[in-house]
């Protein structure tokens, strides 16, 4: 007879809280540590994606975070299964995502022993996310939750780990002992808002600027944070302009945004570090002269500000990127000054979205690998088709040209940590987010190495998707580094195999695969890809062009 139907384990209590919580979805990967928590929720309506590699579970989390506005959840197994988990995490923490990993871990009651897989989980952890800790109580798990969720969304988002030793998901306990969290409240973020005279005061400041720029954090590069960045711009008349790239103001999606930011006399960071990504502040990339206000949840980084800007930081204040867009478009609209900035802001959208006219026009030979802008090209009709259409994005020289050729209502891109991977689990966690929409990922040819496995889970859990691989044969992004700094004959070590066909491990694992060689042959293979209504890879052979940098 199974024990868990009569009596309530520590596993049990966790279900319970994450059900508490509103959690529909588990993205893991199974393993000994964690049994219990799969007997758990057997029944309780959660569903466990089961994937193939543990670090996969933490993207797909982060992806259906950053299209959801959700909590995304994430549960490995301890030891090396954590170990491969933590990678992951560099990205969700660096886009600033609410994700929660939940590990397996060596019972407590061995610690010290010589327990299998026994590891200092929490403390590898701690370094890429908001907190990491171990468990102590099977009757406080469902507060270990509550407080996780908590710290996931406060502030500046970001992952939290928790570590689950085995013994406290398998203890059995009374109803006396138990310490769950008693309401969905208790999963609230604490509120770090900006009092209405700040904002007031910074609206004041933007008013007076005669070239303003906010710039928003990567944690509001979501689906609903755009939608907040939208409204802030337009009850403000200022633009608005949200930063998510490793490749900062040289960002090829946001065009020719780095000749406006060196034109600008104030800069307002909403939650958005200044860090590599803006230069750092310094002349001339922003002008000597800009001032800045610094609005941020971290007051570290409002003080790291302060010692880079000095007398130019004119305002700071304490809050959360979210709660101090909020504050500020009502204050903007109190004030009414819309129109204020009409010529700056056109001109800067101007720049924003300008592409040089020769893309237009980029056509390769018939016979030769095709052109980034050619297959980007063939691609937008797809995403123009639905409401809800995915774009998803790696890095690399080929991500960067789909990130400035490809629109798409919903969009989720590698991050400002630059790593290259995820962008295979993040397209079917954005099919789970938005079941029936076309999601369309491209990747380059290394970059499908790292996940390729995932088309197993895709196929298994009916999520179709379009990757799109680049193939170049080579890391791309590595041998431009080699060309432009030590020549093209000192070019080594990063090349593949020509000849390896991407489009056939996807029909290997019960997919749809298309393998493209001519510019003429993509439409026809992204109609039967969708039509196929499996997971599909079309593995196109482009010409490696490096990725762009806009400038008019």
């Amino acid at each position: 007879m199974n024990q868990s139907v009569h009596k309530t384990r520590g596993a049990d209590v966790l279900i319970d809280a994450l059900k508490l919580a509103g959690v529909g979805k588990i993205f893991a990967l199974s393993g000994n540590h964690i049994m219990p928590i799969y007997d758990a929720a057997l029944g309780r309506g959660i569903q466990l994606i089961h994937v193939r590699h543990e670090g996969a579970a933490v993207h797909m989390a982060e992806s259906w975070a950053r299209l959801t506005g959700e909590v995304g959840i994430a549960m490995v197994t301890g030891g090396p299964g954590h170990a491969n988990a933590i990678g992951a995490l560099c990205t969700a923490l660096a886009s600033e995502t609410p994700v929660i990993l939940l590990s397996g871990h060596a019972p407590l009651r061995e610690l010290g022993l010589g327990a299998f897989q026994e590891f200092p989980q929490a403390a590898i952890a701690e370094p890429v996310c908001k907190a990491s800790w171990t468990a102590r109580s099977a009757a406080g798990l469902g507060e270990d939750l509550a407080r996780a969720f908590r710290l996931a969304r406060s502030g500046r988002p970001g992952p939290v780990h928790i570590s689950l030793p085995s013994d406290l998901l398998e203890q059995v306990l009374a109803e006396s002992d138990l310490l769950a969290p008693s309401a969905a409240v208790d999963y609230l973020p604490a509120p770090m808002n900006l009092p209405t005279a700040t904002a007031g005061m910074v609206v004041a400041e933007v008013h007076q600027a005669r070239r303003p720029l906010l710039i928003t954090s990567p944690g509001l590069c979501t689906t609903p944070g755009r939608g907040l960045a939208t409204q802030l711009q337009a009850a403000l008349g200022a633009p608005v302009i949200g930063m998510e790239s490793p490749r900062g103001i040289n960002d090829p999606s946001l065009g020719a945004f780095a000749e406006v930011l060196a034109q600008a006399d104030l800069v307002v960071l909403l939650g958005k570090p200044l860090d590599f990504t803006l230069r750092f502040g310094d002349a001339p990339v922003v002008a000597a002269g800009c001032n800045w206000i610094v609005i941020d949840p971290d007051t570290a980084l409002i003080a790291r500000a302060a010692r880079g800007r000095g007398e130019r930081l004119v305002l700071s204040a304490l809050a959360d990127a979210s709660a101090a867009v909020l504050a500020l478009t009502a204050a903007a609209k109190s004030q009414a000054i819309s129109a204020h900035h009409a010529a700056w802001l056109t001109e800067v959208q101007a720049a924003i979205t300008y592409r040089p006219a020769q893309w237009q026009d980029a056509m390769s030979n018939a016979d030769a690998p095709m052109h980034a802008v050619e297959m980007c090209r063939a691609l937008q009709p797809v995403l123009d088709r639905h409401a809800d259409a995915v774009f998803v994005s790696d890095g690399g020289e080929i991500g960067q040209w789909a990130q400035a050729c490809l629109r798409a209502p919903h969009r989720v891109i590698n991050g400002v940590c630059g790593a290259i991977g995820p962008a295979l689990p993040f397209a079917l966690a954005a099919q789970a987010a938005y079941p029936g929409s076309p999601v369309i990922a491209v990747m380059g040819d290394g970059t499908f190495g790292f996940h390729m496995a995932e088309f197993d889970t895709a196929v298994r859990e009916n999520l179709p998707f379009v990757a799109v691989v680049g193939n170049d044969a080579r890391w791309n992004a590595e041998y431009q580094i080699q060309v432009r700094a030590y020549g093209e004959a000192r070019a080594h070590g990063c090349t593949l195999s020509p000849a390896t066909r991407y489009d056939l491990v996807a029909v290997a694992l019960g997919g749809h695969g298309e393998f493209v060689t001519r510019i003429c042959e993509l439409p026809a293979a992204i109609d039967r890809a969708i039509a196929s209504g499996k997971p599909a890879c079309i593995n196109v052979l482009i010409d490696g062009s490096p990725a762009p940098v806009v400038r008019r």
